[in-house]
């Protein structure tokens, strides 16, 4: 006699789960725990950054002074460019792209999710070689390892190969996380997501994920190539061997070129998302903002040259770099243009995300003006080389990054954690912040300006008049690093002590607030189709119009039949 069929249900097994949690974050390839790695880790190295910034101010606090030795603060100089921008601001920027972006275009999930997982594991192993080698002897080339100073006969340890082995594993990462989120964007969107219709942080983070595509290559090869050359008799870069040094510029500035060009995009894009949401508005004109968001990322790429005017390079090589500095003008005043223009007619809510949105716009102008007047060539020979020059970076990289980065931080941190930022804290973290900054660099730039006082020198002199304005340099990075850790107390208090925000705490328009917060490993349970650029609106909108048909058709059956 046959046994009667009976319901079963079969399982391969029950997902296990770490006794720690951080067992499961760094074994885990969804792409939020890959982004949740890159952003707690940037969190730290903007300390680290900002104290070693601090430390080199205090040693340019007085003239001629001896609180830090010239291999030092060599040393640290170094150590604060390759944090700054390989561990703090890029992987900031690929971090909330790789976090938010498939969630804004309905993806489940990223199409290569194993590739995000190796390239942050990359990026861990850089930064654990770069401090690392406080263990033998740093590198002592500066922020950009130049040849011939970084070749062998003239630094023979191996500080320079471990700063390029980090950086290197670094962008190797960025990279392959690049891959992952450009061909997540291109085949994972729901269903009615057309790129007219991709929310413009969506769409920031597929130019900028090709932009690291084709610049993040190009570094890589510089630094083999370097590497060649002082371990394995290479001649890349000797002069008078086949090689060229000037090659070595050409490359690099390719690629800090256009990882400042990505830092700013993503500080548009964020502005424009908290913009929009904040003031109850539709982003003004996107298709122009979406146009200039492509169009900065090639000119400004193409601009790299504005960086080499001092170097033997043709006269046209340079006239051409000042162009396509000057062609900038054009995209990212649209961009400004359109981002002011969405708050027009707009009731807009002061909360700390704006504050922080405001304070990366006005920076970032600080620091294209300043930029602009060094693309000119003639203007160029002067102000090359001197603190001007380094304000005006620090101005645009500091407003995109740093205050565009906590800005959007601020606005993603509910959905990230399920809990806001401390508010007050916030604000007053921004203030102390945006003053910090003023002070710090404004003195830097006049001190370039009006005395010509040469960049990353370990010290100056009496004579030179620039006593007050390194004084007050100094003044404004120590109150900035109290801003840096202001921001970084409140973020990691709200993670256990925020306030519970809810999953649409802003009344977001895109289909990130649609998700719960945090969200499920596959995002979404029910993937919703898209009928436009505000897709939750519509969502609301068809909640709204069903809940009025059912009340009318209470309303009708609770009548009394004639």
């Amino acid at each position: 006699m046959s046994e009667q069929p009976r319901p079963e249900i079969a399982v391969d097994g029950f997902p296990r789960r770490s006794r720690y949690a951080w067992g499961d974050l760094v074994t885990s390839a969804d792409h939020k725990d890959v982004a949740k790695i890159l952003m707690v880790g940037s969190g730290g190295f903007l300390f680290l950054a900002a104290l070693e910034l601090l430390l080199m101010r205090l040693q340019l606090a007085i003239p001629e002074n001896t609180f830090m030795e010239p291999v030092t603060f060599n040393r640290v100089l170094s150590f604060y460019g390759a944090t700054s921008i390989f561990f703090f601001a890029l992987p900031l920027i690929m971090g909330i792209f790789l976090y938010v972006a498939p969630l804004q275009v309905g993806a489940r999930g990223t199409a290569l999710p194993r590739l995000s997982q190796i390239g942050a594991a990359l990026w861990v192993m850089g930064s654990i070689v770069l401090y690392a080698g406080f263990l033998w002897t740093p590198s002592e080339a500066g922020v950009n390892p130049l040849p011939p100073l970084s070749e062998l006969a003239y630094l023979g340890n191996n500080g320079v190969d471990a700063w390029l082995t980090a950086c290197g594993f670094a962008t190797l990462g960025f990279v392959l996380i690049a891959v992952d989120l450009s061909t997540t964007l291109r085949v994972d969107r729901a269903p009615g997501m057309a790129w007219r219709r991709a929310p413009i942080f969506a769409w920031t983070a597929a130019v900028g994920s090709w932009l690291m595509l084709f610049i993040g290559p190009i570094l890589l090869a510089a630094f083999t190539m370097l590497m060649v050359d002082r371990n394995y008799d290479g001649t890349f870069f000797i002069n008078g061997a086949g090689g060229a040094p000037i090659l070595w510029q050409h490359l690099t500035w390719i690629f800090y070129s256009g990882a400042y060009m990505l830092v700013l995009i993503f500080a548009f894009a964020a502005v424009a998302e908290i913009f929009a949401v904040f003031s109850g508005n539709e982003l003004f004109n996107r298709n122009a903002v979406m146009g200039s968001i492509v169009a900065i990322a090639v000119i400004g790429t193409l601009a790299y040259l504005q960086n080499m005017y001092t170097a033997p390079i043709g006269i046209g090589w340079k006239y051409f770099g000042m162009l396509m500095a000057l062609a900038l003008i054009v995209p990212i005043g649209l961009v400004f243009f359109n981002l002011i223009a969405t708050l027009n007619g707009g009731a807009l809510r002061m909360r700390t995300p704006v504050l922080f949105a405001i304070g990366a716009l006005v920076s970032i102008s600080l620091g294209l003006a300043a930029e602009m007047q060094q693309s000119l060539v003639g203007a160029a020979f002067y102000l090359k080389g001197t603190t001007d020059s380094t304000a005006a970076t620090s101005f645009a990289l500091i407003g995109g990054a740093v205050f565009g980065g906590i800005a959007a931080l601020h606005y993603w941190f509910p959905k990230i954690t399920g809990r806001a930022m401390g508010e007050q804290l916030g604000r007053l973290s921004f203030w102390i912040t945006a003053v910090g900054t003023l002070v710090a660099f404004v003195p830097m730039a006049l001190a370039g300006w009006e005395e010509g006082q040469v960049v990353d020198a370990y010290k100056f002199f009496n004579h030179t008049g620039v006593n007050f304005y390194n004084m007050l340099a100094s003044i404004g990075v120590l109150i900035l690093f109290v801003g840096v850790v202001l921001i970084l107390i409140n973020a990691v208090a709200s993670v256990k002590g925020g306030a519970r925000a809810g999953h649409d705490p802003w009344g977001g328009d895109t289909l990130e607030w649609f998700a719960i917060s945090p969200p499920p490993v596959h995002n979404f349970d029910v993937q919703p189709d898209v009928r436009s650029a505000r897709p939750l609106r519509d969502i609301r909108a068809a909640i709204a119009e069903r809940a009025r048909e059912v009340e009318q058709r209470a309303a009708r059956e609770s009548q009394p039949v004639a």
